[in-house]
């Protein structure tokens, strides 16, 4: 034990040669289940002769000796909190929600409360599914906290199961609305481009040779001032992929403060308007309902700061 984190040595049996490294653990080390494994080894929490191990999905091996780091248990609920939400859908076994940009999805460091996860335990009175462990019940999926848009969250597991696969699947359809620098040219293309976290800052997200694979189809809407309405088609949804991808074509986002650089054509309005986000809109989710089978599509409206800002730029 150190600092509330309790080490568990781990060997991969025989039988398990060959299977992902979740499920190889989770034989191995029957108090955790797969799922919270999953989340151990993304967190960098899982290590082999010292280095972490990130990726669940690899092979594993007989004989391979691994340290999972398990920190001390967390407190058993979040706080409900009566946090407004604009709800698009709503019925037993999930919730559509239309996320405000500001708005974090999940509790972590530095945002302990005020989150998503807050407003939907007090909306749903509590009822969402547990898969998510503790600090994320309900969240399939996320986008950022300065992107605005649809999500959709789930109430029971095996909704959060049904959903998860569809993501897993890539068969989610999912637009976002972008207002980027620049023409792009062709009008409308597709990056197909591996992201993994940035060697060089671990909170940035960059294109790396051996990352997981990433696909963004975009198409021009409409030109604007030195710079262009586009639709984002997401085949897979890796985090800031949208952000990323138009960065590496030469059109980042108006306003992304990680990945873009303000022109000077645009430093005055959204200096008035006091812009200060990506300009990055979650406008279109379509799945099909895990339970009932019924295709579900939703759309949004841009919102209030990026429609004008896109006013401002028209030609």
């Amino acid at each position: 034990m150190d600092r509330g984190v309790a080490i568990i040595s781990a060997t991969i049996a025989p039988a398990a040669d060959g299977w992902r490294l979740d499920r190889a653990l989770a034989e191995a080390v029957p108090t955790l289940s797969r799922e919270r494994l999953k989340v151990l080894i993304n967190a960098g929490q899982v290590t082999q002769a010292g280095a972490a191990v990130r990726d669940p999905a690899r092979k594993s091996r007989a004989g391979e000796a691994y340290a999972v780091a398990v920190p001390a248990p967390a407190p058993a609920h979040n706080e409900a909190q009566d946090i407004p939400l604009v709800v698009a859908f709503e019925d037993d076994h999930l919730i559509v929600v239309d996320k405000p940009a500001g708005l974090v999805v999940h509790p972590a460091a530095g945002n302990l409360d005020g989150t998503l996860v807050n407003a939907l335990l007090h909306h749903c009175d509590g009822s969402l599914s547990g898969i998510g462990g503790v600090a994320r019940p309900g969240i399939v999926h996320r986008i950022d906290k300065d992107t605005s848009g649809l999500m959709v969250a789930a109430k029971t597991d095996r909704a959060h199961e049904g959903l998860a696969k569809q993501f897993a699947a890539h068969t989610i359809d999912r637009r976002y609305r972008a207002i980027v620098n620049g023409r792009p040219m062709p009008a409308a293309g597709s990056v197909d481009a591996p992201l993994a976290r940035s060697a060089a800052n671990r909170k940035k997200v960059a294109i790396v040779a051996g990352g997981k694979r990433a696909v963004t189809h975009y198409t021009l809407l409409q030109p604007l001032r030195d710079a262009a309405l586009v639709e984002c088609r997401l085949e897979t949804g890796r985090t800031h992929q949208v952000r990323v991808h138009m960065a590496s074509l030469g059109h980042a986002l108006l306003g992304d403060p990680v990945y873009g650089r303000t022109k000077q054509a645009h430093r005055g309005v959204l200096e008035t308007l006091g812009f200060r986000r990506q300009a990055l809109h979650a406008a279109r989710l379509g799945f099909i309902h895990p339970i009932t089978g019924d295709a579900l599509s939703f759309d949004s409206a841009m919102p209030r700061d990026m429609q004008e800002l896109f006013s401002q730029l028209i030609v």
